[in-house]
């Protein structure tokens, strides 16, 4: 199984409430499977986020990465999270972990 660290690396950044999780391919076939593969939708999955729609990705224009977004992940944000990352920047570790589906179908 192919996980997100195989093909990326990934950084993550707060803002109030909201994690955002830009994901940096390191190839152009980690690119290409990447936007094919790594959806909102799985994204939220793997966050554990049951609304469907709150996970935004965006696909830069001009670089070769992928921005997500997920409200309300963070608790409160880190001025109002008793959490003990506030900022989420573990957080890109766990994306990291998430597996892909099979490239074959």
């Amino acid at each position: 199984m192919t996980t997100v660290d195989d093909l990326a690396d990934v950084r993550a950044g707060d803002k109030g409430d909201t994690l955002i999780l830009a994901v940096v391919p390191r190839d152009a076939d980690a690119h290409e499977r990447l936007v094919g593969d790594l959806t909102t939708v799985l994204v939220g999955e793997h966050f554990g986020m049951t609304e469907a729609g709150a996970v935004r990705r965006t696909v830069m224009p001009n670089l070769p990465a992928l921005v997500f977004v997920l409200p309300g992940v963070l608790g409160g944000g880190v001025t109002g999270s008793t959490v003990l990352d506030g900022h989420g920047k573990t957080l890109g570790y766990h994306l990291l972990d998430l597996h892909l589906p099979d490239s074959d179908g």
